[in-house]
């Protein structure tokens, strides 16, 4: 065991490196460096003299047995503490061609104080150096994976600290109440007021209110990072996939006039007014024999209950009635779709269906798609609005704030001393999980910072 465990401390110890750009030709590649032998690997590559920190230099890479040239770049030096990982750090801006990527990978790697950078390894050496804390490592995550506005501005309110402070706050406040408790433990003989406890008790139920505030957001976050979903269902040869190919301005559903086409769902991504939206194509709902169609209307209706949005589509052409099946799915967030406008008149559209107005729509010629979609993006936007900018963005987050909020339940029902300060112990720990601070040096500095206990 201690072997393995020095294994593993030689291989963190190490100097790391990994393409920051996506391999293939390209006209400039980032090469990025990082830990203690960073420069050395520098000088390694023939470079005579280390740049000036943080001032991008044209240098020269020679490949350090044979002398060849390797390429002309541009480099950039970012000396420990004050680089992206806390450790040094140099980015080579080479050119992008598969022969030099490969060649300074394979020189690099082959240098017995350097490896390859694991997934996300720069971000987590960030993390170890205290340059970021995880909500701003998965902001980072998410600033690179964000496809529209909402998601772009999330992510950069979590790299920026915003939703971090609200989260240490909380940590803080629990931990301040604890130090009060933990100085009765600890130390009876102080002369400490007897308001200590009440005003314990204070900053805890003022904590509980702010935490349940926060999750009271609907799962805002959660959704603009994870986009939301609408599910268009509705009989067999109502026009879905049709519809699903005009919204998606592409065939990427089959269309035939066979019922049952449709046997698994389809999915594509829509950007609506900077909010990620999938479309899911599902299979016609009827009663069926057969297997295959059938676990498609399975699937189906499964899609719709978990969905955010539903799109109803009726056929008043070749179905007078409408359907009981999709009729029997309409809440209060669907829309419902009257297809194929184009061949009857709008004298026989109903009134109303399930108590409001239909979209009319023709998949085939275009009508009626433009206000669909505004539709949709009302919809959207109705379901990402809040009075308060949410800070809850992963379903982790959302259960260790549930877990605190029952630690704090239990402490504010009271009990033996001990027993209700390390309920407030637990309700920390579960908070500094999402930031990934957990010291338990914070409580001792808060007691003899506060009550200059041990003078």
């Amino acid at each position: 065991m201690a072997k393995t465990n020095e294994n593993m401390q030689s291989l963190h110890d190490k100097t790391i490196v990994a393409w920051a750009t996506a391999l293939g030709r390209s006209g400039v590649a980032v090469l990025r460096i990082s830990g203690a032998q960073a420069d050395e690997l520098l000088l390694y590559l023939g470079v005579t003299a280390l740049p000036a920190p943080r001032i991008a230099t044209l240098v020269k890479l020679y490949h350090p047995d044979t002398r060849l040239p390797i390429d002309h770049c541009l480099c950039l030096r970012f000396p420990a503490p004050h680089s992206f990982t806390g450790e040094s750090v140099v980015e080579l801006h080479t050119h992008g061609s598969l022969a030099v990527t490969e060649l300074l990978t394979n020189l690099l790697i082959a240098h017995p104080s350097c490896r390859l950078a694991e997934p996300g390894e720069f971000s987590r050496r960030a993390f170890h150096n205290q340059k970021m804390d995880l909500i701003q490592a998965e902001g980072l995550a998410a600033l690179i994976d964000a496809e529209t506005e909402a998601q772009h501005r999330q992510a950069m309110r979590q790299m920026q600290g915003e939703v971090g402070h609200h989260y240490h706050s909380f940590r803080t406040r629990i931990i301040e109440a604890m130090a009060m408790m933990e100085a009765y433990i600890d130390f009876p003989d102080e002369d400490i007021p007897e308001h200590v406890t009440e005003h314990a008790n204070h900053l805890i139920r003022s904590l509980k209110s702010d935490i349940e505030l926060a999750m009271a957001d609907r799962g805002i976050g959660e959704k603009i990072r994870g986009g939301l979903t609408a599910v268009i269902v509705g009989a067999p040869n109502v026009g879905k996939s049709s519809l699903v190919n005009a919204l998606a301005k592409r065939d990427v559903a089959i269309v035939s006039e066979e019922a049952g086409t449709t046997r698994d769902t389809i999915e594509i991504h829509l950007n609506l007014d900077g909010f990620s939206v999938t479309l899911i194509d599902t299979a016609g709902l009827r009663h069926t024999n057969q297997q295959v169609e059938a676990e498609g209307i399975r699937r189906a209706k499964e899609k719709a209950q978990h969905s955010d949005i539903k799109i109803a589509v009726f056929d008043i052409v070749t179905n007078q009635k409408l359907d009981s099946e999709t009729l029997g799915i309409i809440d209060d967030n669907t829309l419902i779709v009257v297809n194929k406008s184009d061949q009857f008149s709008q004298s026989a559209l109903p009134a109303s269906i399930a108590g409001r107005t239909p979209l009319l729509v023709s998949a085939a010629t275009g009508d009626g798609l433009e206000a669909l979609i505004q539709s949709l993006k009302d919809i959207t936007q109705q379901m990402m609005t809040s009075h308060h900018t949410p800070i809850i963005t992963r379903a982790r987050h959302r259960e260790a704030l549930s877990y605190a909020l029952s630690r704090l339940d239990a402490f504010l029902n009271g009990g033996p001393l001990e027993l209700i300060t390390e309920d407030l112990r637990s309700a920390a720990f579960a908070i500094g999980k999402i930031t990934g601070k957990i010291e338990v040096d914070d409580i001792l500095d808060v007691v003899f910072g506060s009550f200059c206990i041990g003078k």
